[in-house]
């Protein structure tokens, strides 16, 4: 079964994000309070952390958040769904909107390990169905 790990946000784009204890989705806008939001495609971004634990294992210290992913996930293949998937994640609704992204800026994270997986591996959506989300909650791909 495939959960939400933690639920992350900023103020600032460019920066890493932090944990919280719950996130509030907000229909055609992303995670209220987030730098991120706004009338977009890349509302939300998604990493798992099987991904994360990719870069643990070349000797990284990094936790959710650390690649200024909004959800982390664990037990599904983010990067093997197709974009204009559907995910339900607890009583919200998104849409995958893109797989991956150009990497503009080489961040801390490149440096230390000549490689980082979010521009490969994480993946974006914008918001069909508002709600509160929270690490625990069910993540289900929809029909």
């Amino acid at each position: 079964m495939a959960i939400v790990k933690a639920v992350c946000i900023s103020e600032k784009k460019g920066e890493r994000k932090r944990p919280v204890a719950s996130v509030e989705l907000r229909e055609q806008h992303g995670i209220v309070g987030d730098a991120h939001a706004g009338e977009w495609h890349r509302q939300i971004s998604l990493l798992a952390s099987e991904s994360i634990d990719k870069m643990r294992a070349m000797g990284l210290d990094v936790d959710a958040g650390d690649f200024a992913e909004n959800i982390t996930t664990t037990g599904i293949d983010l990067v093997s769904l197709p974009i204009g998937t559907r995910l339900r994640i607890g009583p919200t609704l998104l849409e995958v909107t893109q797989i991956g992204k150009e990497c503009h800026n080489r961040c801390a994270i490149y440096d230390q390990a000549g490689d980082c997986v979010m521009p490969k591996e994480g993946i974006f959506a914008r918001v069909i169905g508002s709600g509160v989300i929270s690490p625990g909650d069910g993540v289900d791909i929809l029909p």
